[in-house]
């Protein structure tokens, strides 16, 4: 973020042609991210690796919202991040392993049954390594809130501006990963604790 600030002064010193805004609303978001999981782990390895993963959703949702897909080099590098996730949590490994698997095989079964009308590989996959780097209960968590989410918007946003019935899932996953990774925990203990 300094560095993005101290680009705006010199590109105005310089008279040298601006960034577009999004890139510098990106930065600052990225920012923001990065702060919410310090606030919330502090100094700790897992720190840096929700922050890196942080980092790749950011960018997943933006080329999802433009483009409809996901490329593949995202889910290589989450995929890294996933196996540095089992290294640190070696005790929960399984835990791990099984949130590979927990959404996106009954989402590629999906996909399979409808020919790819009902979601995309790229969600399917995103799913996969972003339950491998946050485990399975908060991947299944990321998965019905980004779901929610992206009903909820999606309607609003058809009722007002009139778009179509497709849309972007991926970053309503990608809030569905943020979200459970500052407080899924503290959801799923209350969701125990109500049922």
């Amino acid at each position: 973020m300094i560095v993005t600030l101290l680009g705006v002064v010199i590109g105005f010193v310089l008279n040298i042609r601006m960034l577009s805004v999004r890139y510098h609303l990106i930065e600052v978001l990225n920012g923001i991210l990065y702060l919410s999981v310090y606030m919330k782990y502090g100094l700790h390895p897992v720190t840096l690796l929700y922050c890196f993963l942080l980092s790749a959703l950011l960018a997943v949702s933006v080329i999802d919202l433009c483009t409809h897909e996901i490329p593949s080099g995202f889910h290589g590098f989450i995929l890294i991040l996933g196996l540095s996730a089992i290294v640190l949590d070696l005790q929960n490994r399984g835990r791990h392993l099984i949130g590979f698997f927990s959404v996106s095989l009954p989402l590629y079964l999906i996909y399979r049954l409808t020919k790819g009308r009902a979601i995309g590989g790229g969600d399917i996959k995103l799913m996969a390594v972003t339950g491998l780097v946050i485990g399975w209960q908060l991947n299944l968590l990321a998965f019905l809130l980004g779901c929610a989410a992206g009903a909820v918007i999606h309607l609003i946003r058809m009722k007002i501006s009139k778009v179509s019935n497709v849309f972007a899932l991926g970053p309503y996953l990608a809030l569905g990963v943020y979200i459970s990774i500052l407080a899924g925990n503290e959801i799923l203990a209350w969701c125990e604790r109500v049922a």
